[in-house]
């Protein structure tokens, strides 16, 4: 195929343009305030896909927000690559935190990303990265190298668990047939050392509340006599975790596959220091689960967090209550072997017995997925590495991610297709978090990668 390169730079600046007034959208899936504007980010992906060279284009109607379709298809004979992606976004909260307002796109340079980097919500996670799939296929259209088919399965709720994606893909499975499922929303190690993800850890978020009295209540006049519902979770949650750091819920480690040795210290030859990691973060130490590394921690052990807690008076000054309820959102990362249905019921059941008399618990499961594994000898491996070593010039390193895709198993089970993860983001890129950002030279690098997929991919199936 003819080497990209030469048409990114020709269209540097509108590619960066068209990802800005993408990303002034607030598609935030979980505040039914942006519910508006979720639907018009649907719509401006359907005409970006329409522009890109898509023969066919429909924004699906689901029972949530709609999924937009696209596919070029050039011969019923070849290949066919569906790219998965999502065009909605976290809620930008907190928002004294950012620098810039998350909605108003700016560039600027960061130690990371001397080439600049653009700052807005969503910029990597994951309108920067699915835009770059839109890209490169207008580039293999325009240019006459598009060697295989291509659908487009963009949904506008991944940020919230992907609730109507299930029914969508069971009642599509014709519309969606493929030979394999590409999908950037991962990262690599640096900026100059590529990877690829072949593993992404499971989920199980829940909701617990832990109610005492059936009113808030004087602190000084019944202080002492009642139970506390937030001294109370706080204790519960701290047992959750043992002077190790390992999780105490029965039947929690039960099916964790451990790594040898070998697979371990393959993972430890992948570059990492725990001193920038420690600066990057601002933090004295790591903190974690005894007897594994920081890179091990955050990628092959499951892990028990909780995400937010709240409860009695926070507003300013001083109100002097016994609240009558506390709350708590816990997420759990799990491993391969560990289904997200078994450890929901075990937290469920093992949350409930840990509660004092005096009050009462209630675990509401909100959503989850399994964990995923992609062999290393795959031929999408194989091409997404030959894809890589073309426009970096090195091998890319294997490497298991902390973070959950739950809809990548769902893929496998439904279509039968095996899902490469093709990631260009870094961990310092702040997803979820204030001042979100991603690099303009890992966007570019991203359109001009992914052609070299098909490439290799089209070839590699054909001579199967």
């Amino acid at each position: 195929m003819q080497d990209p390169s030469d048409y990114i730079q020709q269209h540097k600046e509108r590619f960066l343009n068209e990802l800005i007034n993408l990303l002034k959208i607030p598609s935030v899936s979980a505040d039914s305030a942006h519910s508006q504007d979720v639907i018009n980010t649907a719509e401006a992906v359907a005409a970006a896909l329409s522009e890109a060279g898509c023969d066919e284009v429909e924004v699906c109607e689901t029972s949530g927000y709609p999924i937009v379709y696209g596919e070029k298809i050039i011969g019923a004979d070849l290949p066919t690559v569906l790219v998965y992606g999502h065009y909605d976004v976290q809620p930008p909260d907190p928002l004294e935190l950012w620098d810039t307002p998350p909605f108003e796109p700016v560039i600027k340079e960061t130690e990371l990303h001397p080439e600049g980097a653009i700052f807005a919500r969503g910029a990597c996670d994951d309108k920067g990265q699915m835009y770059m799939h839109v890209k490169a296929l207008e580039y293999m259209v325009r240019n006459n190298d598009l060697p295989c088919n291509v659908k487009f399965m963009i949904e506008g709720e991944e940020e919230v668990g992907s609730p109507s994606l299930v029914t969508f893909v069971k009642e599509n499975r014709e519309k969606l047939k493929n030979d394999i499922i590409l999908i950037s929303d991962t990262g690599m190690i640096a900026a100059d050392v590529p990877s690829i993800t072949t593993g992404l850890r499971g989920l199980s978020y829940v909701e617990v509340a832990v109610t005492g009295p059936n009113r808030d209540l004087h602190s000084g006049l019944y202080g002492g006599a009642v139970a506390n519902p937030i001294n109370i979770l706080a204790k519960m949650i701290a047992s959750l975790h043992d002077e190790n750091n390992h999780i105490t819920i029965p039947g929690f480690y039960d099916k964790v596959h451990e790594l040898s040795e070998e697979e371990r210290q393959a993972m430890a030859e992948a570059p990492f220091s725990l001193e920038a990691y420690k600066k990057h973060l601002d933090i004295s130490a790591v903190y974690g689960e005894k007897g594994y590394t920081t890179n091990e921690r955050n990628s092959i052990r499951p892990t028990l967090d909780v995400n937010g807690i709240w409860g009695g008076y926070t507003g300013e000054g001083a109100k002097t209550v016994i609240p009558s309820k506390a709350y708590a959102k816990i997420s759990m990362r799990l491993v391969p072997d560990q289904d997200w249905h078994e450890i929901t019921e075990l937290f469920t059941r093992h949350f409930i017995s840990i509660a004092p008399d005096g009050v009462k618990v209630e675990v509401t499961p909100h959503h989850g997925g399994q964990a995923y594994v992609t062999p290393i000898d795959h031929i999408g491996y194989r091409a997404a590495s030959e894809a890589y070593e073309t426009t970096f010039g090195k091998t890319p390193i294997p490497q298991r991610s902390g973070g959950s895709i739950p809809i990548v198993s769902l893929f496998e089970q439904e279509l039968d297709s095996k899902t490469i993860l093709m990631g260009f983001g870094l961990d310092s890129d702040a997803i979820h978090s204030p001042n979100e950002h991603y690099g303009i030279r890992n966007y570019l690098k991203g359109i001009e990668t992914i052609p070299y997929f098909y490439s290799a991919f089209t070839r590699m199936k054909e001579s199967e």
